[in-house]
């Protein structure tokens, strides 16, 4: 009784950690009392709107049974969640001047937005309630990733020494690492959600495990000065 207990609050702790996950970086935002390098500023602009869009998504998730039923499904805030994640980071790596071809990174948010036009005009429902956009999230992940291995390779172009102490480093890391475990993941997540629900609950337990890293990375690049 005690293991049910326990597992019972685990499961809760991780499902609310897309809410408490974002509270680590803006808590070291705010104790540091340093000026942050202005490339994060869409990092910190998107801490913000993920701490609102997540507490919603959970609200609605625990306690739907009380909200009108216009308002019962949290599939549709995913999906906002997506396009704001992917359009803060695509700022964030177009202001990074030491990661050059900017002219790719802008041909990769157009590359974005084409696909939202055609997806959602001809193929899926934006604000379906009964399933978030997979294939959405998939691509955001996808043209993500491709940005920070573009970030990655500029650096060892420039012979970039001490890398790791760099804030953005840091940024590009964690993002690195929430987009290459959860890529598949979303591509696969509605027909799994489809065909054994239980499954793909315990999957999305993995997304949240690293949506927490991803956070903890960030709050460590609030930390480390910037360089010139």
């Amino acid at each position: 009784m005690k293991h049910l207990n326990f597992s019972t609050l685990l499961k809760q702790v991780l499902d609310w950690s897309e809410v408490w996950a974002i509270l680590i970086p803006l808590f070291i935002l705010r104790i540091t009392h340093k000026k942050q390098p202005f490339y994060l500023k869409p990092v910190i602009t998107y801490l913000w709107l993920a701490l609102v869009m997540n507490l919603l998504v959970d609200v609605v998730g625990d306690f739907k049974a009380y909200l009108p039923s216009w308002a019962q499904s949290n599939n549709p805030i995913y999906n906002i969640h997506s396009l704001v994640r992917f359009g803060c980071f695509s700022y964030f790596f177009i202001l990074l001047r030491k990661s050059l071809a900017t002219r790719f990174k802008k041909i990769i948010l157009w590359t974005f937005v084409v696909f939202i036009i055609v997806n959602f005009f001809f193929f899926e429902t934006f604000f379906n309630p009964r399933h978030l956009s997979g294939d959405l999230l998939a691509v955001e992940a996808y043209l993500l990733l491709i940005c920070c291995m573009q970030y990655y390779l500029s650096q060892l172009r420039q012979n970039e020494e001490g890398i790791s102490e760099d804030a953005d480093f840091w940024v590009v890391t964690g993002l690195s690492i929430f987009v290459v475990i959860n890529f598949f993941l979303f591509l696969f997540y509605v027909p799994m959600i489809t065909e054994n629900p239980a499954l793909a609950d315990k999957m999305w337990d993995i997304h949240n495990v690293a949506y927490i890293i991803f956070c903890i990375l960030i709050a460590k690049a609030f930390y480390v000065p910037a360089r010139n």
